[in-house]
């Protein structure tokens, strides 16, 4: 048999305690305006001590709150408390704490607990990259005007010196970028600065930049800068642009030259190497033959000394057949008659080796 089926002992009630005849006549869900009011009956109701009697007229006074809703009132009121002060600061971010407007602590990421209404957190996104960029008309070195724009990229590296340090640190970056950019373009010179000095002109701005917001301690960090642009005023242009290709001509022509050198100096090298190898033998060829000739003469001179005559003779005969060896025709003047003996020496030599071969 259900519940509230006739003959059943709860036939007047339904399942929310009230009864059939009361204004939920149709046995639903009660109203929750009458729940609450029902709540708070039970705090404010009489408890134990809720009635007492007052002077002897016996009046009785009615105590606002009972002593176990006070207590379930301040339970309420610590628990709502407690699980207020609870938060989360992600991955990316860093909670800096303050204590009565003052900064206390600085907390990473995770699930936190802060009293509340005396401290409070302030979450600061360490992990973007922010950018910024400045520009102007800048004066060199050479005096001469050039129009230059720097792009600056940075994050928050101290939250602490970020919010309490600077008013404006977006600001003081932009301001303190283009402090760097004017000194270091004021020392250099238009024409590094818009060619082959590009890359020195950003390194030394972003060293200056780094040591100025050091100094400042603005909680941020300079992660790269680069050098957008670098070029002359439109009025000049053109004539530096005519600088510019000249001063490519001029590079051109200086490594050609520099091929040209890398070919013919190894060659002229090799050839003065040569020539020093072939003076060097002959050097030593030439003072060998006088060497020798010295020796043959140190041992011909004792053979003079013993017998002049013969020894010039044969001296003589010697030289002649050294002599005629090396030529082919040889004409011999006959001394008292007008005709010309000639000898055909080449025929001779033939002949000779001819014969000596068959035999």
């Amino acid at each position: 048999m259900a519940w509230n089926e006739p003959g059943n002992g709860n036939k007047d009630k339904d399942p929310w305690g009230n009864k059939g005849n009361r204004n939920n006549q149709g046995g639903g869900p009660p109203d929750l305006e009458e729940m609450l009011k029902n709540l708070w009956k039970q705090v404010m109701g009489s408890g134990s001590g809720g009635n007492k009697k007052g002077n002897a007229g016996g009046t009785s006074i009615k105590s606002p709150i009972s002593k176990a809703g006070l207590y379930i009132l301040l339970f309420i009121i610590v628990a709502v408390y407690l699980l207020s002060g609870f938060y989360t600061v992600d991955e990316k971010e860093r909670g800096v704490v303050l204590r009565f407007g003052a900064y206390h602590d600085t907390v990473g990421s995770g699930l936190h607990w802060l009293p509340k209404f005396i401290d409070r957190v302030e979450k600061v996104d360490i992990s973007s990259i922010e950018r910024t960029s400045v520009e102007g008309i800048m004066l060199t070195k050479d005096e001469n005007i050039v129009i230059v724009r720097l792009g600056v990229q940075y994050r928050i590296d101290s939250p602490k010196d970020y919010l309490f340090n600077v008013t404006s640190p977006e600001g003081t970056i932009t301001q303190a970028a283009e402090s760097a950019l004017r000194a270091v373009v004021g020392n250099a010179i238009m024409d590094d600065i818009i060619t082959t000095g590009r890359e020195v002109i950003k390194s030394d701005t972003l060293v200056l930049l780094e040591k100025i917001m050091e100094s400042y301690n603005t909680g941020l960090i300079v992660t790269e800068v680069t050098l957008e642009e670098a070029d002359a005023p439109s009025q000049v242009k053109a004539a530096f642009q005519d600088a510019i290709k000249a001063r490519e001509d001029e590079e051109r022509y200086i490594n050609t030259a520099q091929s040209y050198e890398n070919q013919v100096v190894p060659l002229a090298e090799g050839n003065a190497a040569k020539a020093l190898e072939i003076a060097k033998a002959y050097e030593e060829s030439a003072i060998a033959k006088a060497l020798g000739d010295v020796a043959k003469f140190e041992k011909l001179l004792p053979e003079y000394h013993a017998a002049p005559e013969v020894t010039r003779q044969r001296l003589y005969i010697e030289t002649m057949e050294r002599v005629y060896s090396r030529v082919n025709k040889v004409i011999i003047d006959v001394e008292g008659g007008n005709n010309m003996m000639y000898l055909p020496l080449d025929q001779l030599i033939k002949n000779n080796r001819t014969s000596t071969e068959n035999n």
